[in-house]
């Protein structure tokens, strides 16, 4: 059972989760009661288990139990609403594996109408991308192929954006963009990010909060 502690609560809430259950078949619960606000900036999320699966949780892509509010929408009263103020992609998922990343990028477009595409050949330059925009996902390496759906994430304009081990597999240059990128989203009132395990990245960005798990 993983119970959240708060540090440094934003003023300005965006994300509200009251009561989180979540329990893997077969197994005791993960979150037992779990509670926290996240306001607008980035938060880190630190711990030693459940970050991952707490990620997919506030994304919608699994169901747990309690009350989870982004900018006033209800996660259990409209969970196709709330995947269109949320991103999540995961660069391990094995559905990406056909797409080239400007068709990625088309779905991303297509399910966040925020979504900026002028920031997106913004990012697909700072990583370095151009050059692999003719291959399918499963052709890249881990490394780039995370570069991609970072360019997604970080184009998406979405009030919750949440990235799990946003550094991994990323070369020096690609961490330099990042941190430069999260850095200016730090400041967008009304945006939450939320970052998981951000390695390299601990005392670079300015952390709005931090939630241990």
């Amino acid at each position: 059972m993983i119970d959240g502690r708060r540090c440094a609560i934003p003023a300005d809430t965006v994300l509200q989760v009251r009561g989180l259950r979540f329990a893997y078949p077969d197994q005791p619960a993960l979150f037992d009661g779990w509670s926290a606000d996240i306001g607008a900036g980035l938060t880190r999320l630190q711990g030693e288990a459940g970050k991952s699966t707490l990620l997919r949780l506030l994304a919608g892509a699994l169901a747990g139990d309690g009350r989870v509010v982004l900018a006033g929408r209800r996660l259990d009263t409209d969970r196709a609403a709330w995947r269109r103020e949320a991103c999540w992609i995961d660069p391990r998922d094995p559905a990406w594996d056909p797409l080239r990343p400007d068709e990625l990028m088309a779905e991303q477009q297509a399910l966040h109408p925020g979504f900026d595409a002028t920031a997106w050949q913004r990012h697909l330059a700072g990583f370095d991308l151009a050059s692999h925009r003719g291959k399918s996902m499963l052709q890249l390496s881990t490394g780039t192929r995370r570069k991609v759906a970072l360019a997604a994430a970080l184009s998406a304009g979405c009030a919750l954006t949440l990235l799990d081990e946003p550094t991994a597999g990323l070369d020096r240059p690609a961490i330099g963009w990042l941190e430069q990128a999260l850095t200016e989203a730090a400041g967008e009132p009304g945006r939450a990010w939320l970052l998981a395990s951000a390695w390299g990245l601990e005392d670079a960005l300015p952390w709005a909060g931090t939630i241990t798990l």
